[in-house]
């Protein structure tokens, strides 16, 4: 073996745990993860086939990580509807659009946009149903509980505490995503 496969290998060794991981916060589908990281492997070694060598091999292939990633949500359309409003502001309602970055800003605020969209509606998913009515109808829909009380039968109270810990499941599991956009 030489030495330029012995430091690729190396590297990958290193790397390709953190790099799975790093992929799979981002990308549900796991063979999709898996094309990635192979994506990621593969530019890696054309790249130390070239005369310029690669000074820093994990940042460099994070780099590479979120450039496919960014590809790969480029090809998705989002699933959620941004007809909906979700609050008023100075009179005109807000849009889910309105809150996520621009797709024409460029591909990092499309990456984000695309990630964002995803976990929100993963995180939507896993809630009990109860506690997604009450989040949608009161959020998304701009409803006020007193509405959603007359049209469910529902309690005010029994309403606010179900939106309570839809809310908190949302910020629970949203957290680990606004981290790594901060580290980004």
């Amino acid at each position: 073996m030489t030495e330029q496969d012995q430091r690729i290998t190396t590297a990958v060794a290193r790397e390709q745990h953190r790099l799975r991981s790093f992929i799979r916060r981002r990308v549900a589908d796991p063979g999709e993860v898996e094309d990635v990281l192979q994506d990621v492997f593969s530019e890696l070694v054309a790249a130390y086939r070239l005369a310029e060598p690669i000074e820093q091999i994990g940042a460099w292939m994070f780099r590479v990580a979120r450039n496919r990633i960014t590809d790969l949500f480029r090809k998705r359309r989002p699933e959620v509807s941004t007809a909906s409003p979700m609050a008023v502001e100075d009179g005109e309602p807000l849009q889910l659009a309105d809150l996520l970055p621009a797709p024409e800003a460029g591909p990092e605020a499309a990456y984000a946009r695309g990630v964002l969209i995803d976990e929100l509606a993963a995180a939507l998913d896993e809630l009990p149903q109860e506690q997604r009515e009450v989040f949608l109808a009161h959020e998304v829909e701009g409803r006020s509980f007193k509405e959603i009380a007359a049209a469910t039968g529902v309690g005010v109270n029994t309403l606010l505490s179900r939106k309570h810990y839809a809310v908190l499941h949302l910020r629970r599991r949203l957290r680990s995503i606004y981290d790594d956009f901060l580290r980004s």
